[in-house]
């Protein structure tokens, strides 16, 4: 388990914690935002590198990989 990763117990704590307040639920929206477009961009970048047979084991052709890791990181 990764030293960032929320232990059961603390979840179960914020889970029974009222709503956040406005501001603060704001803010862990763009924080996931962030996240996520974090990991799109790393895992575009990451796939754009990868080797023909690499992408043979994972299923992918090398313009599927292509159109694929141009995409921009926040698009789906």
């Amino acid at each position: 388990m990764s030293s960032n990763a929320i232990h059961p117990a603390q979840l179960a704590l914020l889970n029974s914690q009222a709503q956040l307040p406005t501001l603060a639920r704001v803010a862990v929206t763009v924080a996931v935002m962030a996240t996520k477009w974090d990991m799109n961009w790393r895992t575009r970048k990451a796939l754009g590198r990868l080797d023909p047979y690499e992408l043979d084991d994972i299923g992918l052709t090398s313009a599927e990989a292509k159109r694929e890791a141009n995409k921009r990181f926040y698009q789906r």
